[in-house]
């Protein structure tokens, strides 16, 4: 497999940590950016274990400047971007009758805004090369939305809506676009759950267990992979079985 370039954004959190360490176990001449915004632990720490083949640096996915000079670092030092994995995004759950406007509208940008910015910002790259892989990280809240969710599951009902329109802009260029919408995985935001909680939401999924952070990575990367050139606009859920 020739030398790919791919970017990560929300690269400081478990699942973009894992789906960063697939892409650099997939070959070893790939070249892996990972977007941060705020904390950058675990980022840095991928990065250190592979210092010639992977790179940490700012990029606010809510800012369309800061995507503009992302792009433009990776390909002056990079000359292409052949995958973008679209994973930022954060929650700000409560009931819509009391939910502040800025929750609104602080979740639309981190999880729907930040996908149509990214996507605009690689399409120049990704249209003259005439090849690139888009994977936009949905929910399965986007497909089930359940109560307290109403700015988050609109937001990733959004994302899947960008990815299927854009994959029909683009098929004929050779760019495909998906999205993912996975379920429980087990992250950081499943650890702040009660024993009771964590308890109650495995009862809910058929296979009675959370999702690890690498069955989605494989996902992505198998998305993002030559051999996977005529799936585009399908979206993928991962959530054991719920729906």
């Amino acid at each position: 497999m020739p030398t790919r370039v791919i970017l990560i954004t929300g690269a400081n959190g478990g699942l973009g940590e894992a789906i960063g360490r697939a892409f650099l176990q997939e070959s070893a001449d790939n070249f892996v950016c990972l977007g941060i915004h705020a904390r950058r632990d675990r980022a840095d720490a991928l990065a250190a274990e592979a210092p010639d083949r992977c790179a940490c640096f700012q990029l606010d996915v809510t800012q369309p400047p800061g995507w503009q000079a992302a792009i433009a670092n990776i390909l002056a030092s990079r000359q292409r971007l052949d995958v973008l994995v679209n994973n930022a995004g954060h929650h700000q759950d409560g009931l819509l009758a009391s939910l502040p406007t800025e929750a609104w509208s602080q979740v639309i940008a981190s999880n729907l805004d930040s996908v149509f910015h990214g996507c605009q910002a690689v399409l120049p790259a990704m249209i003259s090369q005439r090849n690139g892989r888009i994977i936009n990280i949905a929910s399965l809240s986007a497909l089930l939305a359940p109560a307290g969710q109403t700015n988050y599951a609109a937001a990733k009902a959004g994302v899947v809506a960008l990815t299927q329109s854009l994959a029909k802009e683009v098929a004929r260029i050779g760019i495909t676009v998906n999205a993912l919408c996975p379920g429980y995985i087990d992250t950081d935001a499943l650890k702040a759950m009660g024993e009771e909680e964590r308890k109650a939401a495995q009862s809910r999924i058929p296979m009675r267990r959370f999702g690890r952070p690498a069955e989605v990575a494989a996902a992505v990367r198998f998305l993002a992979c030559p051999e996977a050139g005529y799936i585009t606009g399908s979206i993928l859920k991962i959530d054991g079985g719920i729906l």
